[in-house]
């Protein structure tokens, strides 16, 4: 009993004394909400596991935003972070990729919608792409996105996006959508996908094929406004329009577009 005691009195010693030391670390603040908190963790995560060059945001789908860029993003691309936009992100899609980016988006979407509240954090989407450095070349990249927010209704509200430079390993232009399940949840590796912007055949309205047909034979909003007797105005609306319908930002990628679901 006496060495019990003795033993239990020297624990609780050096517990004082190690409690003391931890004290000098620094002073007690009230910790940071759980997005911030989430981030912190993820950013130590990504320093100690990550392979290649790596740059991250986050993405905030219900305001279609992009927050939080890394300073990293200047070592892989060559762009400030403050100029890292979505729709500056969307034009450095290789034009010959951008097809498939959006599949895999919409695909993207549906497998989330289909998920669980709960389940919706244990789900990694994982697939790959070209995107334009600020020098003209280009570099395959590995996307993967993890949901840190979401709302009790199941609504995702902020992703996680980490781009890892993979060109050194990544021989052909193949690109491949993976769902990566945590925390025990099953995995889908290489799934198929489906253009949903094939399927729609009345994604465009007749007067904006004849104006696609138009652009594609590289006349300009003059050149078209006098050939349908319409105003410069009225075409520079109906291409805005065109471009909002496609997901598309240049006319190089809607053009390409158009040809490879045979609207033109």
């Amino acid at each position: 009993m006496g060495n019990s005691r003795e033993k239990s009195i020297a624990t609780n010693k050096l517990f004082l004394e190690i409690r003391e030391r931890w004290n000098l670390l620094g002073h007690y603040q009230p910790p940071p909400n759980d997005v911030e908190l989430e981030l912190i963790l993820y950013k130590k995560m990504l320093e100690i596991f990550n392979i290649g060059s790596f740059y991250y945001f986050i993405f905030v789908p219900p305001l279609n935003r992009i927050e939080n860029v890394s300073n990293s993003i200047g070592n892989v691309l060559g762009y400030d972070k403050m100029e890292f936009s979505t729709e500056f992100f969307v034009s450095l899609i290789h034009p010959d990729d951008f097809l498939s980016f959006v599949d895999f988006e919409n695909a993207v979407v549906d497998f989330k919608m289909k998920l669980s509240p709960d389940q919706l954090m244990k789900y990694k989407t994982r697939y790959n792409y070209r995107i334009r450095r600020k020098d003209g070349k280009y570099l395959h990249i590995l996307q993967q996105s993890l949901t840190i927010q979401s709302g009790e209704d199941g609504a995702v509200l902020r992703n996680l996006v980490i781009h890892t430079d993979i060109s050194d390993f990544k021989t052909d232009n193949k690109m491949s959508l993976s769902f990566i399940g945590l925390e025990g949840e099953p995995s889908f590796h290489n799934v198929q996908r489906q253009s949903q912007l094939s399927s729609n055949k009345e994604l465009l309205t007749k007067r904006e094929r004849e104006i696609l047909c138009l652009v594609a034979k590289a006349k300009s909003s003059k050149d078209i406004a006098n050939e349908l007797f319409i105003s410069v105005e009225t075409v520079r609306t109906h291409r805005r329009n065109i471009h909002s319908k496609t997901l598309t930002k240049t006319t190089l990628q809607l053009v390409l577009l158009a040809k490879e679901n045979g609207w033109i």
